[in-house]
C-alpha cells in the first residue's frame, strides 16, 4: 500500500480513528480523512454498485456520483447510523437515479452468484445463455423489489439492516422480497422442465 500523505499526526488520525471520527474530521475540514474512509469501504461500495446497476459502466458512473455526493453532503450524516450504512445508501440511491434516467436502455449484467446450476457446467455457451435469462428476469423487477432482494439474498444483510439502509420499515422489506420472489418464480417457471435448459 502506498504511504499515506501527511506527517505523523495525520497518519495517527487515519489509523486510530473510527469511521464516525473520520467523517467528523472531514466535516471540520481535515485533509485526507475522506480518502481514508473510501479506502476502508471501497470494495463493499463497488460491489454494492455492481449489484444494483445493469452493467459495470453504470456501476462505475453511479459510484463516482455517489462519492462526490457523500463528500459534499457529509454534514447531513446522522450519528445514530453507521458511516458504512450511510455510504451504502448513497451508492444505492445514485444507482437507482441512473437506472431511472436510462430507463430506455436495458443493458444486461451477468450475475453468476444468483444463477441456478447449469446442466453442463463445462458448457460455457449454455451457462452464458442461462445467466442472461436469469439476469433479464432479475432486472424486470421494480427497482425497490430488486434492491431489497439483492441486499438480503446476495449481500447477506438482515431485514433490519436492509430496512435501516433504505430508510423504510422492516415489514416493507419483507413484503418487497416476497413479491420479488413470486415474480422471479413466475418468470423462471419454465426452468422446472429440464428440457428447457438445453
Amino acid at each position: 500500500m502506498p504511504p499515506r500523505p501527511g506527517g505523523a499526526g495525520v497518519r495517527s488520525l487515519l489509523d486510530n480513528s473510527s469511521d464516525k471520527q473520520l467523517l467528523a474530521a472531514h466535516i471540520r475540514g481535515e485533509p485526507h480523512v475522506f480518502a481514508e474512509l473510501l479506502r476502508r469501504h471501497s470494495d463493499h461500495l463497488w460491489q454494492t454498485a455492481l449489484r444494483t446497476s445493469y452493467n459495470r459502466e453504470d456501476a462505475a458512473d453511479s459510484l463516482q456520483d455517489a462519492l462526490f455526493s457523500a463528500h459534499r453532503t457529509a454534514d447531513s450524516f446522522r450519528a445514530e447510523s453507521e458511516v458504512r450504512s450511510w455510504l451504502h445508501a448513497i451508492v444505492v440511491n445514485a444507482c437507482l437515479d441512473r437506472i431511472r434516467r436510462n430507463k430506455t436502455r436495458r443493458a444486461i449484467s451477468i450475475l453468476p452468484d444468483v444463477l441456478p446450476e447449469a446442466v453442463d457446467p463445462h458448457d460455457a455457451i449454455a451457462h452464458y445463455e442461462l445467466s442472461t435469462v436469469v439476469s433479464e428476469a432479475l432486472f424486470t423487477l421494480p427497482d425497490e423489489q430488486r434492491l431489497a432482494l439483492v441486499m438480503t439474498e446476495m449481500e447477506g444483510r438482515s431485514v433490519a439492516e436492509t430496512a435501516a439502509a433504505l430508510g423504510v420499515a422492516e415489514g416493507t422489506i419483507k413484503s418487497r422480497c416476497a413479491r420479488a420472489r413470486v415474480r422471479l418464480q413466475e418468470r423462471l417457471e419454465f426452468f422446472r422442465d429440464p428440457g428447457n435448459r438445453n
